[in-house]
C-alpha cells in the first residue's frame, strides 16, 4: 500500500511539474501573439496612412500605353 501511495505522489508531482512548464510556454505563447498583434495593427494603420498620403483623391488611372490585353 505505501509503494502504491508514492508511486501516486511521484505521479502527482510530475504532472505538476509538466503544467507549470506548460503554463509557462502558454504564457510565453500569449505574449507573443499579443506583440503580433499590436504590429499587425500599427503596419495597418502605415498602410491606411500610404494609401491616404499617396493620392487623396483615389487610385492613379493605369497609363495610357496600358492595353489591358487588347
Amino acid at each position: 500500500m505505501e509503494d502504491r501511495i508514492e508511486r501516486l505522489e511521484s505521479i502527482v508531482s510530475l504532472q505538476e511539474r509538466t503544467i507549470e512548464q506548460l503554463d509557462g510556454v502558454v504564457t510565453d505563447q500569449q505574449r507573443q501573439i499579443d506583440e503580433l498583434e499590436r504590429k499587425l495593427m500599427l503596419l495597418g494603420q502605415r498602410l491606411r496612412d500610404m494609401q491616404t498620403d499617396d493620392d487623396p483623391e483615389g487610385p492613379e488611372p493605369p497609363p495610357p500605353h496600358y492595353g489591358g490585353g487588347r
